[in-house]
């Protein structure tokens, strides 16, 4: 236990924060079911699908998000399959992501995030939901891909130009628009928008007429499990880079030339004598620093930080020690 303690001024504390990204691919033999659909995981009550990375009875699995679909009251109809779900579902994504209106309504998911203009409603959404295991803090603007099967040509859409255009008017954080068609700095063309991608949720929303294996019709007529299905189907590949801050804050420690010389350990004595001068009077008084404790006002032990190996301190020393604590 420390007997000695020195106060920290504001000049010895230092704030950092540090973006962490790591590149996830998810690829098609995983999602259309690489061990037989053992990988995909149905509910009765239907409302989703879940797909795993390994047969998800296994310990093993990682569960990697989640399919489901919904539309609008727009589009209700007594006919559909599963009505009734599949309104509650887009109702409960919209009010998530969307948020309400100045008259308390829900609003609607809209391609160019632009409230004001109906025409550009999405009333018919598939909603990926990815788990936070792959996502972390956040999906990385400007990194996100998914390619699809339409017919015998392949669609990548892309959340192009996001990383200096994204939106933050939902409650759900900051989110971008989903393009097919260009490539990485070729031109957006016009009207090309096809879903949002909301990076702090890890909730990707894609119209249902942007995927051309399927019709709209079809999509109301079929339960969310096969809809679910379909996309698994014609998924080709899927990148993007997740984020993790990492928050520092690092105190720098200064032992100065006549502090720290002496150790509060009680074997530093022997005989009143200080047993690492080796029985010499004329030594200078030395110590060997293995540990640094950082105290709350109090005194009150928080964190310790342990040197590699001890360092020798004498009165012709000054040490400065940088103890970063990570959170």
């Amino acid at each position: 236990m420390a007997t000695v303690f020195k106060t920290l001024s504001t000049s010895d504390v230092s704030l950092t924060r540090t973006l962490l990204n790591e590149a996830i691919p998810i690829t098609g033999t995983v999602v259309s079911g690489t061990y037989g659909d053992l990988n995909i995981k149905n509910y009765t009550h239907g409302m989703f699908q879940s797909v795993y990375d390994y047969p998800f009875l296994s310990s093993s699995a990682n569960h990697i998000f989640d399919i489901s679909y919904g539309y609008s009251p727009a589009l209700s109809s007594s006919l559909n399959s599963m009505n009734a779900k599949k309104m509650n579902m887009y109702n409960q994504m919209a009010q998530v992501l969307v948020g309400y209106d100045q008259t308390g309504s829900i609003r609607r998911f809209d391609r160019d995030a632009d409230f004001t203009v109906t025409t550009d409603a999405m009333n018919a959404c598939v909603f990926i939901s990815y788990t936070r295991l792959l996502t972390k803090d956040e999906i990385k603007k400007e990194t996100y891909s998914l390619t699809l099967l339409s017919g015998a040509a392949e669609i990548t859409i892309r959340d192009r130009g996001a990383r200096n255009e994204y939106r933050v008017n939902s409650p759900a954080g900051e989110y971008g628009i989903l393009y097919t068609g260009s490539l990485p700095g070729e031109p957006i063309a016009t009207g090309s928008g096809v879903g949002l991608i909301y990076y702090q949720a890890g909730i990707v929303v894609l119209t249902a007429s942007a995927l051309l294996f399927d019709s709209v019709a079809a999509f109301t007529g079929s339960d969310i499990t096969g809809t679910a299905d379909n996309l698994r189907s014609v998924w080709i590949d899927n990148n993007f880079q997740n984020t993790t801050e990492l928050n520092s804050t690092i105190y720098f420690c200064r032992a100065s030339n006549n502090e720290f010389n002496y150790s509060s350990n009680q074997t530093y004595l022997s005989q009143s004598q200080i047993i690492v001068k080796e029985q010499d009077v004329n030594k200078p008084p030395q110590s060997y620093i293995t540990s640094i404790g950082l105290y709350s006002p109090n005194n009150e032990l928080l964190a310790v930080a342990k040197l590699s190996e001890p360092l020798k301190k004498t009165p012709s020393t000054e040490l400065i020690f940088r103890v970063r604590l990570d959170y």
